[in-house]
């Protein structure tokens, strides 16, 4: 699907123009023929600046390659001017695929290109989704900054979030390799968080670059290049910031070139348990509850009320800090050995991923784990409708699609997203 840049409106891939409000969704390099989205200033993939109304250049080879996988390599929002040196704490991540010089040597060049960019507009996409910023796109890999230069608090667990998701869409890509008689592809991703100084520079062509120096970024290459293939390293700095979040694996000291001791590394193999601050507090060991008897006992009424057939929504509004999670967290505990409890968080990153808290709601009732792979999540889905009511199986492609499982032949393949969308709320409910 292609997002119009100006009223967000969802218009189906090959459009020129906006169902909605006709704006173009096309903006190609007069000098490369690349088609960036409309918001770009210069070109993503030659730096050349976009004029409005030049005239599209002729067609380069592999453009359909380049329309369906556009690299974008810096946010779709204005970024801040960085003084001359500016000093932040960042988390690096590099993701480089494993051994494509000796697969690009034994290619084409432009098959290289063919099977390569799919895997570089994955990666990109990745970081775009958790909100870093791209700094540079090589041939083979990235390098992307979480953390500036839009400042985020969980910078460190946007980037593993990101890392998580490269590794599963690069599986999924892989394997499409395969099926079609083509070696797969392997990456490896490093990842460090420290201090470094960041600067915009502009280049000669009046493109400006947001740049990071210093040791933390060089050691997130590092990392990079001591993971094992197909996995995810990162350095007791970052490891500070995601205890219980992420599912860590100790590799040990390492000596590393240009460090004079050795750096402990760990190895990402999934999602932690946890998800909030407050189930990481309550994992340490929280401090004794006193109070709050008027908002527990509004809590149970509406839980009764609930079991009588008459569904509530209950909202706790005040002021950060002083202790909504921990009323909801209590609640909790005090109800769920007799009554059947989901849950689902809201997250800061989870603003590019409509419906969010509804699909972590429905891995959590099909418990589906983050390695379970198409066909298992398949199975579990299939099997759990079936046995609540055979009817509901008309619904199946729809949580199929809302959850990102792969269903080859879906009777939804080829329709329209807003008609799609429309129709989803229905077999929800049911």
């Amino acid at each position: 699907m292609v997002r119009c840049p100006k009223c967000d409106f969802e218009n189906p891939d090959g459009m020129k123009f906006c169902g909605n409000c006709a704006a173009p969704l096309a903006n190609r390099c007069s000098r490369c023929g690349f088609d960036n989205p409309a918001p770009f200033k210069f070109c993503g993939n030659c730096g050349t600046p976009l004029q409005a109304g030049t005239a599209a250049a002729p067609p380069v080879p592999h453009e359909q390659i380049s329309r369906e996988y556009p690299i974008r390599v810096a946010p779709e929002r204005a970024l801040p001017d960085a003084p001359e040196g500016e000093r932040k704490t960042v988390t690096a991540l590099f993701a480089d695929i494993k051994g494509s010089m000796d697969l690009m040597e034994e290619l084409d060049p432009e098959e290289a290109r063919a099977l390569v960019d799919p895997a570089l507009h994955l990666m990109i996409e990745s970081v775009n989704r958790y909100g870093g910023y791209i700094v540079q796109s090589t041939g083979d890999g990235i390098f992307a900054l979480f953390g500036a230069p839009i400042a985020h608090e969980d910078h460190p667990h946007r980037a593993l979030y990101a890392a998580l998701r490269i590794q599963d869409e690069m599986r999924r890509y892989s394997a499409r390799l395969r099926e079609a008689g083509t070696p797969p592809l392997e990456i490896r991703i490093g990842i460090n968080t420290g201090e470094t100084v960041v600067r915009s520079i502009r280049t000669a062509d009046a493109h400006t670059e947001y740049t990071p120096i210093g040791h933390s970024t060089s050691l997130a290459a590092r990392m990079q290049t001591l993971a094992p293939t197909g996995a995810i390293a990162i350095t007791e700095a970052t490891r500070k910031f995601v205890p219980g979040y992420f599912d860590l694996k100790p590799l040990g000291p390492t000596s590393v070139k240009g460090v004079s001791e050795p750096v402990n590394v760990y190895e990402v193999l999934g999602l932690g348990a946890l998800r909030t601050r407050l189930e990481v507090s309550a994992q340490r060991g929280l401090s004794k509850f006193v109070g709050r008897h008027g908002e527990l006992e509004q809590l149970k009424r509406s839980l009764e009320l609930a079991r009588g057939g008459h569904g509530q929504i209950v909202a706790a509004v005040a002021e950060a800090g002083i202790g909504k999670s921990r009323l909801f967290h209590e609640f909790k505990l005090m109800s769920q050995s007799d009554t059947f409890v989901m849950e689902a968080f809201s997250v800061s990153h989870g603003r590019a991923s409509p419906y969010l808290p509804v699909i972590e709601l429905l891995k959590g009732y099909f418990r589906i784990a983050d390695q379970d792979d198409d066909r298992t999540q398949r199975e579990k889905v299939t099997g759990r409708m079936l046995a609540l009511d055979r009817t509901l199986e008309d619904a199946m492609p729809y949580l199929f699609a809302l959850m990102g499982v792969q269903d080859s032949g879906s009777p939804l393949d080829g329709m329209d997203s807003t008609v799609r969308r429309q129709r989803l709320v229905r077999p929800l409910r049911a």
